[in-house]
């Protein structure tokens, strides 16, 4: 733990290069802001951050300066040179220089009496190291934007400012990224999601509230209607249900206790009832699989729903769909017998691959997310844990896919393996997962009917095989850079008469067109012809079909795609072209 909060430390050379660039900024804002107070500053994949405290905003244009000062400090040849201070002294060090947040550090986290300090000139730092020998090592670095962090990630603590920087071995690799970050800017879903016009977020609603305008919402509706076909044919039966129920639903599912900090208040009426907005679905699945007594021969019984939820994330954490507070999960819940439940974890990874195969969701890796030591976070026996978590491990191997041990990544009800995938600016997110469940059954009391009449406790399966619908949908975005596939697209074709004379014969290529459930707009704007093809390559449509005098008398089309292709059809040829790479699902 190199800086005695969180993170964790290591000798990879990258990792200290970046660590003591952390230190470097850090020395360099106490040289120019001398009231300034400092908290922490780790390296992070791709760079590093620190948090300060500068009695008043800062902004991105203050980040100029401040760099400067880096770099000539950087030039002076500064040793890191490490020392090791008794509490007392260590203290004293601290108060003297009223560096409140090490302080606390000091009391909170340091063991013992021996105090692990690092010297940059006369920046002191709490750190255990290691660094590089010298602020002349520091070569390759650029310091990249600032944001908020609440002090220790707790919103009722002090907000502080966030300055986040890269740093690489050499100059080339820091050119390399920059070139990288310019590319991801493009690719960011929220600048797309914004040009396009699929989504919007306004501060009258609500932060992680987003607004899915015409387009977004027709490429929704299109993911789900395909979501939801290809679960009912693999005998998921869907259900819908409400977005509120009673708080004692959640505590009864240990929700309410494990998991309060990410819910709402509940909603409080004079009559002492309780309504709580769901953080998820598995009570209300629950509640309709009781809703009958369940025999073996009703096993598995797959319960599905695109069902939204609420989680109270906080201001710090939300970034466009990928992190939001109100969003549509593609959620079941599997209940079966334990024999059942291999076959049951196989076959939710399976639908898992299959959507991501036709989404194009080609960069993903497994974590198999475990349980921790801290005994009180979880539910559950060791015992539990173990079978649960050797059934996930067992189905992944079966399959041939290897995964990573996410320690302390589990739900507080049993693992999971989580499908990892990254985003335009390689930041890694989970977007599906299988989880095992032996808890929830027992607390509520789940039973079915054995094959000798008996009554035994079926096993759960959490399964979320697209993920939630925001977060897909910013990948998607992200990953054809508005470019969907046809089968995705919010318009398909884009009907351009180059005469108003042409307007009839136009109107009668739409017609055929939507009489194949395509969807199709005719410009009929008073713009040229060359205009309307910029604007709808701008608007990455997947095919123009132009129409001029020739091709009304002939009822052909002129058929240019979004690549700038062209060839002429006749009308029949280009429409049954159309439908049937939609009706595949091209990509």
């Amino acid at each position: 733990m190199a800086e005695y909060d969180d993170h964790e430390s290591s000798d990879d050379p990258l990792h200290v290069l970046r660590h003591s660039t952390a230190h470097l900024l850090a020395a360099a804002v106490t040289e120019l802001y001398p009231e300034a107070k400092y908290g922490i500053g780790p390296p992070v994949e791709d760079g590093f951050y620190y948090d300060f405290d500068f009695g008043r905003p800062i902004s991105e244009s203050d980040l100029p300066a401040i760099e400067s000062r880096m770099r000539r400090i950087a030039q002076e040849d500064r040793p890191f040179v490490h020392e090791v201070m008794t509490r007392r002294q260590a203290i004293e060090e601290f108060e003297k220089r009223h560096q409140d947040y090490k302080l606390e550090l000091i009391a909170d986290k340091v063991e013992g009496d021996e105090v692990s300090v690092y010297l940059t000139g006369d920046f002191l730092d709490l750190c255990r190291g290691p660094h590089v020998r010298s602020t002349k090592d520091l070569k390759a670095f650029k310091l990249l934007r600032v944001a908020g962090a609440y002090w220790r990630g707790d919103e009722k603590r002090p907000q502080l400012q966030r300055i986040y920087g890269t740093a690489w071995q050499t100059p080339r690799e820091l050119e390399d990224y920059m070139k990288f970050l310019e590319e991801a800017e493009k690719r960011d879903h929220k600048k797309l999601g914004k040009d396009l016009k699929l989504f919007m977020v306004d501060e009258r609603v609500g932060a992680g509230l987003p607004l899915w305008l015409p387009d977004g919402a027709t490429i929704r509706r299109e993911l789900e209607r395909f979501i939801v076909d290809e679960e009912l044919a693999r005998g998921y039966l869907h259900v819908r249900t409400p977005d509120v129920a009673h708080l004692d639903l959640y505590r009864q599912s240990g929700h309410a206790q494990l998991y309060g900090e990410y819910m709402y208040p509940p909603m409080k009426f004079e009559d002492g009832e309780e309504l709580e907005l769901r953080p998820v679905n598995c009570p209300h699945h629950i509640v309709i699989y009781q809703s009958d007594l369940r025999s073996y021969r009703d096993l598995p019984m797959r319960i599905a729903e695109i069902g939204n939820n609420w989680r109270y994330e906080r201001s710090g954490t939300l970034i466009g769909l990928n992190r939001v507070r109100a969003f549509a999960l593609n959620d079941a819940h599997i209940f079966c017998t334990p024999e059942q439940l291999m076959d049951e974890v196989r076959g939710a990874i399976d639908l898992a691959l299959y959507f991501s195969r036709v989404l194009g969701i080609e960069d993903f890796s497994y974590r198999l997310s475990a349980r921790d030591d801290v005994k009180e976070k979880w539910l559950g026996t060791e015992d539990q844990w173990r079978q649960a978590q050797g059934a996930l491990a067992a189905a992944l191997e079966s399959m041939g896919q290897t995964y990573k041990l996410g320690v302390g990544e589990a739900a507080f009800y049993g693992p999971k393996i989580d499908f990892q995938v990254r985003d335009a600016h390689r930041r890694e997110f989970t977007n599906s997962t299988v989880q095992v469940d032996f808890q929830l059954p027992q607390r509520f009391d789940l039973e079915y009917v054995a094959e000798d009449g008996s009554r035994q406790r079926p096993v759960m399966v959490h399964r979320g095989a697209a993920g939630s619908m925001e977060r897909l949908f910013s990948y998607l975005i992200e990953r054809y850079v508005g470019a969907f596939p046809t089968w995705l697209h919010p318009t398909q074709v884009v009907v351009i008469p180059i005469t108003d004379a042409q307007l009839d014969y136009a109107n009668q290529v739409a017609g055929r067109l939507r009489s194949l459930r395509l969807r199709v707009e005719v410009d009929r704007r008073p713009e040229r012809m060359q205009r309307k093809i910029r604007d709808a390559q701008h608007r990455k449509v997947p095919y123009m079909a132009i129409v001029g005098a020739k091709e009304a008398e002939a009822e052909h089309v002129n058929v240019r795609d979004r690549s700038g292709n062209q060839v002429d059809s006749t009308l029949e040829s280009f429409a049954s072209m159309v439908a049937t790479e939609v009706a595949e699902r091209r990509r």
